[in-house]
């Protein structure tokens, strides 16, 4: 089976990051719509205690309805983040499809996922932090500390893109060639 070009490995992953792609789109929505919800809910917890015919939590609602709805928005930040990254993909795995691995805007993608991956874990050192600040009860179960395994793929996806970059130098300097 080939690698590159109609019908190959690359044209099945870029449709996998397709359907990937839709799923986060209807994800990130989803998420967007509840943090309103639990916002919402939080400063008037009546809405929902008197339907549901909630006694006494409507203090609790109250009182974690923010941290829980900014548990909410970071997911959907990340999953925002995660969506950056998919989109940049599949512009990559369009252009091995097409036969043209080294195209100059590859190397930009790559280092968008680079950057993205890098600020992801960043992310997720700052969620800990004000977790473990906000909630540290709730908070003892996330982790927060360096990890070695979610930085290498960052510095691999680095110089992924000077890989690119130089093959796509070497092709420039091809097609100068008479």
């Amino acid at each position: 089976m080939r690698a590159l070009g109609p019908g190959s490995v690359s044209s099945f992953l870029k449709i996998i990051l397709d359907v990937i792609y839709v799923g986060l789109w209807v994800w990130v929505s989803l998420l967007a719509v509840f943090t309103i919800a639990v916002l919402l809910l939080s400063f008037n917890p009546e809405l929902i205690t008197d339907k549901l015919h909630i006694g006494g939590s409507a203090d609790e609602l109250i009182s974690k309805g923010p941290l829980f709805a900014g548990a909410l928005a970071a997911w959907a930040l990340l999953s925002g983040g995660w969506m950056v990254i998919v989109e940049r993909l599949r512009k990559i795995f369009a252009t091995l499809t097409a036969g043209d691995p080294f195209h100059p805007d590859n190397v930009l993608r790559l280092r968008v996922v680079g950057l993205m991956l890098a600020a992801l874990e960043i992310g997720h050192y700052i969620f800990s932090a004000l977790a473990h600040w906000l909630a540290p009860d709730e908070a003892k179960d996330i982790g927060g500390g360096f990890s070695l395994s979610a930085w290498f793929p960052v510095l691999v996806v680095f110089v992924l893109a000077e890989v690119f970059r130089e093959g796509a130098r070497l092709r420039r300097e091809a097609e100068l060639t008479i």
